[in-house]
């Protein structure tokens, strides 16, 4: 028996001119790895949230979804709790309690579950998930990646059947993120448990999947194994062929046919029977940059607590006008405190920060200051009632709102249909969209990005990336700190590694990623062994093509 059966789904959300959810049918089967692509806003989120009544959004619905037989309206709450388990997209939107083992006894206790087996239960949970040493810490303490793992841990306690997750590794560095998938694929396997995922990594989490559905203008338009899904995607120049795997774009532009490689190891093997003759990328010139930094930050040392631990241990860096600068490193190591050090929102208690050659004491105004700050939950920027009226305030921010401005803005970020909508009824990538629109209608001559690409899908991040480059034309600094290193290496000019608390190391962007192992992208793993400096896709592609010959 299928876990989930959904038979014709539509659903609109309140004032939409179209549906987020259009005739949607599937099954899953019992014990299946079932992996939900498709681009920001096509109605993944929406979909996954029909799944559990009490997650079902507020609007006009039809059709129907069934759980194990059963029309799920129909199967009570405390069941649904037990058995379906959720992950959401942001961590601290799931924790609920203080400490680590209050988290991991939280729903048991919501069960009745007597306190042996619970006692049981949280011991086995804490064990299999590695978090012991965490075990008595209090969750604000916890990074990004333990935060999810706990999320998880704390949903496998209740012996679920099947497991929703929703862009769960959205805030996690790539070593996180695969391990997190990693584990949830052991679950699968060793558990039998069914896993519905919903993903834009898909490097990691195509390869793992039984069967992909790809959703599209709230449709489901493909469904089938990774494999033939990949190519069925580039056959038919779908806008989502290019957020597939490098190993599948590399071996389509071989003239692979079929079952396209997924993984570094089989586009390796792909190449090297290809016959590829090895060669070096052309160096292209370095990007001139002004003499003096608009901002620069050196020796800070930051703590939270008067009695805590420092977080920021002698950070420093430059940042010069006109350039993208891009910082990458594990979760827990500062990134976020140093941006939000840099912004003014916190003040180091030691070190020197110069922003426009003027030196800043305590706290400052980030809006004086010129400086446009995303931070990690762009949902702390919403303050009015739809997404229209948000982007007014800040295009009303410097004088009267410029109209031609906020229509710009508006298409750049692909906003048209969400204007009229509340910006809490908006998916992760929409809001993030939202967000980043708002943000460049202050006209910031620093721009300080914490994961801007986080629930964006490829199209919108090749969007924003060629702004960002525009606006870097313009003078604009831009310092990015993001786990996505896919969009730093394309659009980077520098870049730099943060390691317990403090830069250790930064170079021009491709010679920084062309040195890594982990904090690399797929196409250069791919091919090392012929080009040891190709980075991006579309230059193993072009160097398969003989552009370089």
């Amino acid at each position: 028996m299928a876990n989930f059966k959904v038979e014709a789904l539509t659903f609109t959300y309140p004032n939409s001119p179209s549906p987020a959810l259009d005739s949607v049918s599937f099954e899953v089967r019992d014990g299946e790895f079932l992996l939900l692509i498709g681009p920001s806003g096509c109605g993944k989120s929406t979909l996954l949230r029909h799944l559990k009544t009490v997650l079902t959004p507020h609007g006009e619905r039809g059709g129907r979804v069934l759980f194990c037989g059963r029309p799920i309206d129909e199967v009570p709450q405390a069941e649904q709790a037990g058995a379906i388990g959720f992950v959401f997209q942001h961590p601290d939107d799931q924790l609920v309690t203080d400490k680590v083992w209050h988290e991991l006894a939280f729903g048991l206790e919501s069960l009745g579950v007597e306190q042996s087996a619970m006692r049981l239960r949280v011991s086995e949970m804490a064990s299999y998930f590695g978090l012991e040493e965490l075990f008595y810490r209090n969750v604000d303490e916890l990074s990004g990646g333990q935060k999810q793992l706990l999320n998880l841990a704390s949903v496998m306690a209740m012996s679920p059947g099947a497991l929703i997750l929703d862009e769960p590794t959205s805030q996690l560095d790539p070593v996180a993120a695969s391990e997190f998938l990693s584990t949830v694929k052991k679950l699968n396997t060793e558990l039998g448990m069914t896993v519905i995922l919903s993903e834009h990594r898909l490097e990691e989490a195509m390869p793992l999947a039984d069967r992909v559905l790809v959703m599209e203008g709230g449709r489901l338009t493909v469904c089938g194994e990774p494999k033939k899904a990949a190519a069925e995607l580039i056959g038919t120049n779908s806008p989502m062929a290019r957020a597939l795997p490098s190993a599948a774009r590399i071996g389509a532009a071989m003239g692979l046919e079929g079952d396209l490689p997924l993984t570094v190891n089989e586009g390796r093997r792909a190449m090297r029977e290809a016959g590829i003759a090895p060669l070096l990328l052309p160096s292209g010139p370095e990007k001139p940059r002004g003499e003096s930094p608009v901002l620069e930050a050196k020796e800070l040392f930051f703590r939270y607590e008067k009695n805590g631990g420092d977080v920021l241990k002698g950070a420093g860096l430059a940042l010069y006008p006109g350039e993208i600068y891009a910082l990458v490193g594990g979760n827990g190591a500062g990134k976020t405190t140093l941006l939000s050090v840099l912004s003014g929102a916190n003040a180091p208690y030691r070190g020197r920060l110069r922003i426009g050659g003027a030196r800043k004491a305590g706290r400052f105004s980030a809006f004086e200051e010129r400086i446009g700050y995303l931070r990690q939950d762009p949902r702390t920027l919403f303050t009015r009632d739809t997404v229209r009226e948000d982007l007014l305030e800040a295009a009303s921010a410097r004088g009267a709102a410029d109209e031609g401005k906020i229509r710009a803005a508006v298409r750049l970020m692909e906003l048209e249909e969400l204007v009229a909508r509340h910006p809490f009824d908006l998916s992760g990538g929409e809001q993030q969209r939202a967000a980043i629109a708002k943000i460049l209608l202050t006209e910031p001559r620093i721009l300080l990005l914490d994961e801007p690409t986080k629930g964006l899908d490829a199209g919108m991040k090749a969007s924003l990336g060629g702004k960002l480059k525009e606006l870097a034309s313009s003078g604009l600094a831009v310092l990015i700190v993001s786990h996505d290193t896919e969009f730093c290496a394309e659009y980077a000019d520098r870049a730099g590694f943060m390691f317990d608390g403090s830069v250790s190391a930064e170079n021009a962007a491709r010679e920084f990623f062309c040195e890594n192992t982990f904090y690399t992208t797929a196409a250069n793993r791919i091919a090392r062994e012929t080009c040891k400096n190709a980075l991006l896709t579309r230059e193993v592609t072009d160097i398969i093509n003989g552009k370089y010959a």
